[in-house]
């Protein structure tokens, strides 16, 4: 049962392009009773509530165990509807509507006093997105209101990127997930505010920076890694999230330099007595094989793929799942390495940073 409005977490399984519209209509129906409805969009899972009901954001905040330091992004169904929540809206946003909404770009914006000071952690800016999976589509344009929506998983967990990471992480405390299959990008947004000059990318996600610069190109790109206890300014800035339960370290360099200095470390950390998880682009993964051979074979390390350093687009797609599927080995420590910062890299590496609790290794 759930633990705030006594219904049973159900599970809609929807077609990602053609919706059962029965389904999507029973969502939006429970948003506006102030439930909380997870649903697919091109990032990631998000946890919906009405953005307009402060009932319904309290719940949010509970399931999620999120601070209330830590801001929310509204989503709503159109690059028109941002009027309705944000004031003074500069003429550079219809510029980058036309060009990446509906997509995986939210831009931080002066709010209106429609929205709660719990969704913005107190502040007077609001992050907003279009986001442009036909099922948040369908959603957000039934409900007829802003939806504010974090990832759908418990507050610092690995981002969900299936309908079965929610249910592992929220299970009881969602009146509905919508299950539409595996997120497209696999990484969050990119969060541009547009309130500070320059501009500045506050978190990398799925629009590149070198994407955003074709359209504005003095933005500036500043990582925060915060400790907690302050109001921030936008999603993804703890220096611990995205995490998972064992210890991670990443290690940055080439793929000969990684392999090597990652299979010394494992071989260490089996000796002491260690399981360890290994989280590594394909190519990283078959240089280190011949050199923990050893300790495979006695079951001592769980290897896990993500993508390849070649192919970054799906790198992204398959980290979270990746991260979770090594929760689920229960390893004492994981050791990791990514593609090379650029594209969509630079947000695989800032989620694998704040994975490791910035416990990096550059080699």
């Amino acid at each position: 049962m759930s633990r705030h409005e006594g219904h049973l977490t159900r599970v809609l399984r929807v077609d990602a392009k053609e919706p059962d519209v029965h389904a999507i209509r029973e969502a939006a129906a429970a948003l506006l009773e102030d439930e909380l409805v997870a649903f697919p969009t091109e990032t990631v899972y998000g946890l919906g509530a009405n953005a307009l009901s402060a009932r319904a954001v309290q719940a949010l905040f509970e399931a999620k165990g999120r601070p209330a330091t830590d801001p929310i992004i509204v989503h709503v169904a159109s690059a028109a509807d941002v009027r309705q929540i944000a004031r003074d809206v500069p003429a550079i946003v219809d510029e980058l509507a036309a060009r990446f909404w509906p997509g995986p770009l939210t831009l931080v914006l002066p709010k209106l006093p429609i929205v709660t000071d719990a969704i913005t952690a107190g502040l007077h800016t609001v992050g907003v997105r279009v986001p442009s999976h036909p099922v948040a589509q369908l959603l957000l344009r039934e409900a007829g209101v802003p939806v504010a929506a974090p990832s759908a998983n418990r507050f610092s967990r690995p981002s969900p990127t299936h309908a079965r990471h929610v249910v592992d992480d929220l299970d009881g405390l969602v009146a509905i997930v919508l299950d539409a299959g595996p997120a497209s990008v696999g990484v969050e947004s990119t969060v541009l505010d547009l309130t500070v000059s320059p501009f500045l990318v506050r978190r990398p996600g799925g629009v590149s920076v070198e994407e955003l610069r074709t359209i504005v190109p003095d933005i500036v790109v500043r990582s925060r890694y915060a400790h907690g206890g302050e109001p921030l300014a936008a999603p993804g800035q703890l220096l611990r999230h995205y995490a998972p339960r064992a210890e991670l370290t990443l290690y940055l360099g080439d793929t000969k330099a990684v392999a090597t200095r990652m299979a010394a470390d494992t071989r260490a950390l089996t000796a002491s007595g260690a399981r360890v998880g290994i989280l590594a682009p394909e190519e990283d993964l078959l240089a280190m094989a011949p050199m923990i051979a050893s300790q495979a074979a006695r079951g001592k390390v769980r290897t896990v793929g993500y993508g390849a350093r070649r192919d970054v687009a799906r790198a992204a797609r398959e980290l979270f799942a990746a991260l979770r599927t090594l929760d689920a080995e229960d390893v004492d420590k994981i050791l990791a390495s990514a593609p090379e910062a650029q594209q969509l890299g630079a947000a695989i590496h800032d989620r694998l940073i704040r994975a490791a609790e910035g416990r990096v290794r550059y080699v």
